[in-house]
């Protein structure tokens, strides 16, 4: 089975794996963002033995965004995040950076579900933008 065919059971295992609220946050984002962009693409990247599950990659045209988890946070982190408008202002890390901002959430957040799904289709947007000019 190729690695992409894996991920989403992959990403299935990190959630029940991480239990808790960042299992809960983790599935409510993925659920938002294929709401977002049905037919996005989910891929497992960075795997190795301290985190075998790897970090939830969500792409289409390229990254979107990815998922990572802490100890205190689930980080979204949109690739092309600093060319995206955001008048929710839902960016909240990585905000000093050229190309990529975040989003982290902690445990008892609330999420913008409609602003966070017009990033993610804003993030589609870029991404084909960005292909269309190669």
């Amino acid at each position: 089975m190729s690695e992409d065919k894996a991920a989403p059971a992959l990403i299935d295992e990190k959630i029940a794996a991480l239990g808790g609220w960042r299992g809960d946050m983790l599935a409510t984002m993925r659920g938002l963002i294929h709401e977002a962009e049905p037919e996005v693409t989910e891929t497992v990247k960075w795997r190795k033995p301290s985190n075998p599950h790897g970090v939830p990659v969500w792409e289409h045209g390229g990254i979107l965004c990815t998922g990572e988890t802490y100890k205190d946070k689930v980080k979204l982190t949109f690739a092309r995040g600093a060319a995206l408008d955001d008048p929710k202002r839902l960016f909240n890390a990585s905000l000093d950076g050229g190309t990529r901002r975040a989003i982290d959430l902690f445990e008892g957040d609330r999420v913008d579900a409609a602003a966070f799904k017009a990033l993610v289709r804003e993030a589609v947007v870029a991404n084909a933008a960005k292909a269309g000019r190669k």
